[in-house]
């Protein structure tokens, strides 16, 4: 079991107090309101708490104490993240500044005519790129390849409160795989198909690969996808950086034979934990990701 269902922890109540804090106050005001909620998360989750340490022990490496304290840090930068999205929904893009690390990358990505296919995952703040996106003249349409079970309240009140036209797609994933030919046409209008390579659902296929040292299961959907189409491959990350800050990553992804999704899953992997040895604070899959209670 994946032991993720696709469901956020937090109320539309709770997220709609700290929109109207980012308004009134400011972002940092609303950061403030951080320091019990990320407590009381660490404190109301015992089972997440103990993934979490899992992954800054033994996967990071932390010292005991330095695991026990990045607990509350890590729901802490989460919570900012968050934050930070809603703040940029409404409107509030001029409070936060970017660095593009590959933008040359992506800009050889769509010169190609093929289109291009993003992975990125539940690290950092992917979903602000097409925040910054806009600021690099990068006018593509970009579609998220996305389960029906990711439709949540929470979205459909951040695009309540987004301030500009968007140029997000959805393409919704299907049993009968029409998603795929929606994909396909994407990448024939030179688009940019987002897919994220970290979560599955319970009954899905999936494939391993080693991350941090051990060994973990990937959605086989992704990988397969982005091996057989006819399309470049990129890793894509936005992380986080004091200050309002973002550091947008762009990684081109080693050329493959087609039809290997193993080597993208693997390529996929030791990109992202680049990124986590960087940003160790940033991973927010918050579940047994490894596996690590069956291997007790």
């Amino acid at each position: 079991m994946s032991q993720w269902d696709g469901k956020s922890k937090g109320t539309l109540l709770g997220y709609q107090i700290f929109v109207n804090i980012i308004k009134k106050l400011g972002v940092r005001a609303a950061y403030g309101l951080l320091i019990p909620v990320a407590l009381y998360y660490v404190l109301a989750y015992p089972m997440t708490a103990k993934a979490m340490f899992y992954y800054y022990r033994k996967r990071q490496g932390f010292p005991f104490i330095k695991s026990i304290l990045a607990l509350y840090k890590g729901y802490f930068v989460f919570g900012q993240v968050l934050i930070d999205k809603f703040a940029l929904f409404a409107g509030l893009r001029n409070r936060f500044t970017f660095d593009f690390d590959g933008i040359d990358i992506l800009k050889q990505l769509l010169d190609e005519k093929k289109g291009g296919i993003l992975i990125s995952g539940h690290i950092g703040n992917f979903e602000i790129a097409e925040k910054f996106f806009a600021d690099i003249d990068l006018n593509q349409q970009i579609h998220i390849v996305a389960a029906d079970q990711e439709r949540t309240v929470i979205k459909d009140y951040l695009s309540s409160i987004s301030k500009d036209n968007s140029q997000i797609n959805f393409i919704h994933i299907k049993e009968d795989m029409s998603h795929i030919f929606e994909i396909s046409a994407a990448l024939a209008n030179n688009d940019l198909i987002c897919l994220t390579g970290d979560r599955y659902f319970d009954n899905s296929k999936t494939m391993s690969s080693e991350l941090l040292g051990e060994d973990a299961h990937f959605p086989a959907g992704t990988f397969m996808i982005a091996s057989r189409l006819n399309a470049p491959i990129a890793f894509v990350y936005v992380m986080k950086e004091p200050n309002l800050h973002y550091h947008l990553y762009t990684r081109r992804a080693p050329a493959v034979k087609h039809r290997d999704a193993q080597a993208v899953l693997n390529a996929y992997t030791q990109s992202m934990e680049q990124m986590l040895k960087k940003y160790p604070y940033q991973w927010f899959n918050f579940f047994d990701f490894w596996k690590a209670e069956n291997k007790e």
